[in-house]
């Protein structure tokens, strides 16, 4: 967006500001969003810290950020107390009275699968990205893939393994579609959670590694295609459609790549 030579007033000034916008843009939603956090912070922790232990009450100023200090320093705390026996013994008394309340029972051990399967170092969160045919045949959705499914959903699937997928809508990844694929009609890519985050979230214009990656997603799809109409044909001849053997969809993915 820089100028040019050559280029009249008019498109001078616009690429100046189109070219102030892009680099004030990101730093002031950035800097925004920063800001509303620490006050949203200090909004919640500051009225639940006595008076007496405030430092606005010995300063002629309030400190931004002071409840986003205490709030770190009172949770880490809290990890602190919770992992010697006192603590566990007290987390265990507290969870047994919210097992006697039926709704928050319910609500409460929900939560604590989320944040633990989202914070913990050994949780099952996101982890891989794959490429799944879906709305319909020549059309490729990406996918964000956790883990296998438990005993009882495994057990009324068809005896082929499964992996848990999630499908993220366009510009929201936090919405969108769950449900259990196949393995062998799944094809897994080398690319970061975060680079397809932002593939989604961008509809597209933000590709990963530029115009590489977006080769390497379209030789990602003829492989997918070569492999289906290999199995199709197989069916064919055979009679029967046989499920592709594990691991047909990552060496098509690995010749491609």
């Amino acid at each position: 967006m820089l100028p040019g030579p050559g280029l009249g007033a008019g498109a001078r000034l616009r690429n100046y500001f189109l070219t102030g916008l892009v680099v004030a843009g990101p730093l002031a939603i950035t800097a925004w969003l920063t800001w509303s956090f620490v006050t949203w912070v200090d909004a919640l922790v500051r009225p639940l810290v006595p008076v007496q232990y405030r430092p606005e009450t010995y300063l002629p100023w309030v400190i931004p950020g002071s409840g986003l200090i205490i709030a770190f320093v009172a949770l880490t705390m809290l990890g602190f107390l919770t992992a010697n026996l006192v603590g566990r013994t007290l987390v265990e008394f507290g969870e047994r009275l919210l097992d006697r309340m039926p709704l928050v029972r319910s609500l409460y051990k929900g939560l604590k699968q989320v944040f633990e399967t989202l914070f913990s170092e050994t949780g099952s969160s996101f982890r891989k990205v794959g490429l799944v045919e879906f709305p319909s045949p020549g059309m490729w959705s990406l996918v964000f893939l956790s883990v296998s499914p438990g005993q009882q959903v495994s057990d009324r699937l068809p005896p082929e393994e499964h992996v848990s997928a999630f499908m993220p809508c366009t510009p929201n990844p936090t919405t969108g579609f769950f449900f259990y694929v196949p393995r062998s009609k799944l094809i897994e890519l080398d690319m970061t959670v975060e680079a397809a985050a932002k593939l989604v979230m961008s509809a597209g214009m933000i590709q990963p590694n530029g115009n590489d990656g977006q080769k390497k997603l379209a030789a990602l799809a003829a492989a997918a295609q070569t492999v289906q109409a290999a199995q199709a044909a197989q069916a064919g001849g055979s009679g029967t459609a046989d499920p592709a053997p594990a691991g047909t969809a990552e060496k098509a993915t690995a010749t491609a790549g």
